[in-house]
């Protein structure tokens, strides 16, 4: 069994959820993210966060997937001061609904003045929520990003225990396991980490606080990241317990402090009927035969 722990599946296809569901992937967590373009409203927001919140998890238990997700406001659009303003006003009633794991993905993009106030702002609502904190580290800058991100951590006293560093590489991991947070690999096929990089990481610090996920989104990037890492790093001769740790059981630790999160949810899930409806959708098109599956009970 593999977690994606950070996949942005709003973007991707049914065909990405049955071929994970087939991989042995049975859960995923969905941060809120930038859409690619600049939202023009609040309400736009809030579409979206009702969408991973609600369709969306509707959407992948129809193909046998667990759908969790994270509630943020992103590092990009913070520095839309009244997109910004608006959009915390209305975090608070999105992160304390069901299904949510943690605050995230949040961070630094350009390092601004206002991704600054977002990210503390946000930081203290994880607090004020006791929810863990997923992290997004920058593409430009990434060691000064990751570090002062950390530092601001510590100043807002959220346990580093509570917060996973994501988007971490060869130059950050050192100072993310020092400082006692945990350490995501986004696993893309010819940028941020390589799996074979990740192996030698593995190889290199152990699995103790190590995550793998995929980052999936729209762009070039592979939803079954997970379990290809995993079969390279049995093939490169790493424990069953240390492919475990990086590809499953760390996530469920850390994300699971939220409450919302346990193995229960996919070692006795409800049995799969695409017949049933979420406020009158389907996941079928006409002429499709619904699959429907005998419950075990």
């Amino acid at each position: 069994m593999f977690i994606d722990p950070h996949a942005h599946m709003i973007s991707r296809t049914t065909d990405d959820y049955e071929a994970m569901a087939k991989a042995g992937v049975v859960a995923v967590i969905e941060p809120a993210f930038w859409i690619g373009q600049a939202r023009t409203n609040a309400g736009s927001y809030a579409d979206y966060l009702s969408h991973i919140l609600g369709f969306e998890r509707f959407r992948a238990g129809q193909f046998g997937v667990r759908h969790y997700c994270c509630i943020g406001l992103n590092s990009k659009e913070a520095n839309n001061e009244p997109l910004a303003e608006a959009v915390m006003e209305i975090l608070p009633g999105f992160a304390t609904k069901e299904g949510v794991v943690a605050i995230g993905e949040i961070g630094y993009d350009e390092q601004t003045a206002l991704e600054d106030k977002y990210f503390r702002l946000q930081l203290d609502l994880a607090r004020d929520l006791d929810l863990p904190v997923m992290i997004h580290t920058p593409h430009r800058d990434k060691k000064r990003g990751a570090s002062r991100s950390m530092d601001v951590i510590i100043e807002h006293k959220v346990d580093p225990s509570r917060v996973v560093i994501d988007h971490v590489n060869e130059e950050t991991i050192q100072e993310v396991r020092d400082r006692g947070f945990w350490a995501a690999f986004s696993i893309y096929p010819h940028s941020k980490m390589t799996a074979e990089r990740m192996v030698a990481l593995v190889k290199t610090f152990g699995p103790e606080r190590l995550i793998v996920d995929s980052a999936c989104d729209w762009g070039v990037s592979d939803p079954l990241s997970v379990p290809k890492t995993a079969k390279l790093m049995a093939e490169h001769g790493l424990s069953e317990d240390a492919i475990r740790k990086v590809t499953y059981a760390n996530a469920l630790a850390v994300y699971g402090q939220s409450g919302q999160m346990a193995e229960a949810d996919w070692l006795a899930p409800a049995a799969i009927d695409q017949r049933t409806l979420y406020q009158g959708n389907t996941v079928l098109r006409g002429g499709q035969v619904p699959r429907v599956d005998q419950s075990e009970s």
